[in-house]
C-alpha cells in the first residue's frame, strides 16, 4: 500500500484562518495567495508583504503548528511540489462572469476531487476510529445539522438506519434542543456544520454533552465554537469560493467522512450490516420499475 501523503500546510492554515490573528491572518493571506512564492522568501520579505513584523511571521508558524519560517518554507516547497507532480495545471475554484459551461464543470470537478484528496489527507484515523466505536455501541445517535449539512446529517441516519443501528437526524432547533434534552450517557450526539458557528447546532450539541451524551462534530475549523461543545472533532478540508463552487465541495468532503464512518461501523458488525442491507434491498425492490442493476431492462414473462 502507498503511505498517506502528508497533509497541506495549505489546508491546515485555511482551517485556522477565522482563529488567528488579525496579524497572522494577514501573513496567512500572503501565504496562501502565493505558497510558491514564499517558498522562496525570506521571513523579511514576507513580513514586509503582509504589513507586518518577523516576529508576527514567527508566531504565524507557530500557531499553524509549524517550528518556525525555515519549516513553513520546507513544508511550502514540498506542497508545491507534489502539486506540481500531480497536475501540471490548477483550474482553480473562483467561477468569474465570463466562464464559459465547460470551465464551470472544470472548476467544480476540480474543487470536489480536490475536497476528497485534501480531507483525506488531513483527517485522524485515531479519531475517526473513536467515534466509529462509539457510534457501533451507541444506544442511539442523534445528527444534527441545518441548510446544506442537514442533508449531510439525513444521509448518515440513513446509512446507520439501514444497517439496524437506532438514529435519527434533526434540522428543526426545537426539534434539535428537546431531542438533546432526552439523551444520555450510552447515546451519542452528532453535529455537522462545515464553518463550526452554526448557533443551532452547537447549541444542540452543548445540550446533549450537560445531558451526559458523548458529542462529535464534523467541520472544516477545528478552531471553531462547535469544537468547544465536542468531545471528539472530525474535519474536513473544502474550500469556499466565488459564487459557492465550493458549497458543493465542502458537502462531498463531509460525505467523505460520512461513508468512512458508515463503513467502519458496519465492519464491526459485518454478519448483521449484509443482513440488514439483503433485507433492505429486497424490500424496496418491487419499486425498481423493471430495471436490473446494470440498467437493462428486466425481460417481462414471456419474453424469449
Amino acid at each position: 500500500m502507498e503511505a498517506q501523503q502528508p497533509t497541506s500546510p495549505l489546508v491546515r492554515i485555511r482551517s485556522l484562518l477565522p482563529g488567528l490573528a488579525r496579524a497572522e491572518q494577514r501573513v496567512a493571506k500572503v501565504v496562501l495567495d502565493n505558497p510558491a512564492a514564499v517558498a522562496r522568501n525570506s521571513i523579511t520579505e514576507v513580513a514586509e508583504a503582509a504589513g507586518t513584523s518577523e516576529t508576527t511571521v514567527t508566531r504565524f508558524c507557530k500557531a499553524i503548528g509549524v517550528g518556525g519560517y525555515p519549516e513553513l518554507r520546507i513544508a511550502l516547497a514540498a506542497d508545491t511540489a507534489r502539486s506540481e507532480a500531480r497536475s501540471d495545471r490548477d483550474l482553480g475554484g473562483d467561477i468569474g462572469p465570463d466562464d464559459d459551461l465547460r470551465q464551470i464543470v472544470g472548476k467544480v470537478s476540480f474543487a470536489d476531487v480536490h475536497a476528497v484528496e485534501e480531507t483525506a489527507q488531513q483527517l485522524d484515523v485515531a479519531v475517526l476510529e473513536r467515534v466509529v466505536n462509539l457510534l457501533a455501541t451507541a444506544g442511539r445517535v442523534d445528527v444534527y445539522g441545518v441548510g446544506a449539512s442537514a442533508f449531510v446529517a439525513a444521509d448518515l441516519q440513513q446509512k446507520l438506519h439501514r444497517i439496524g443501528r437506532i438514529s435519527f437526524s434533526w434540522s428543526d432547533t426545537h426539534i434539535m434542543l428537546t431531542s438533546a434534552a432526552v439523551l444520555g450517557s450510552n447515546d451519542v450526539a452528532v453535529g455537522i456544520s462545515h464553518t463550526g458557528a452554526t448557533a443551532d447546532t452547537v447549541e444542540a450539541l452543548r445540550v446533549a454533552r450537560e445531558h451526559g451524551a458523548t458529542t462529535v462534530a464534523l467541520t472544516n475549523f477545528p478552531r471553531s465554537p462547535i469544537a468547544e461543545v465536542a468531545d471528539l472533532v472530525l474535519t474536513t478540508a473544502a474550500r469556499e469560493t466565488t459564487f459557492r463552487s465550493g458549497a458543493m465541495a465542502s458537502r462531498i468532503a463531509q460525505l467523505t467522512v460520512i461513508d468512512c464512518l458508515f463503513i467502519g461501523v458496519a465492519q464491526q458488525h459485518m454478519a448483521t450490516s449484509m443482513r440488514a442491507l439483503d433485507a433492505t434491498r429486497e424490500a424496496v425492490g418491487t419499486h425498481r420499475l423493471g430495471v436490473r442493476a446494470d440498467g437493462r431492462r428486466k425481460p417481462k414473462e414471456g419474453d424469449r
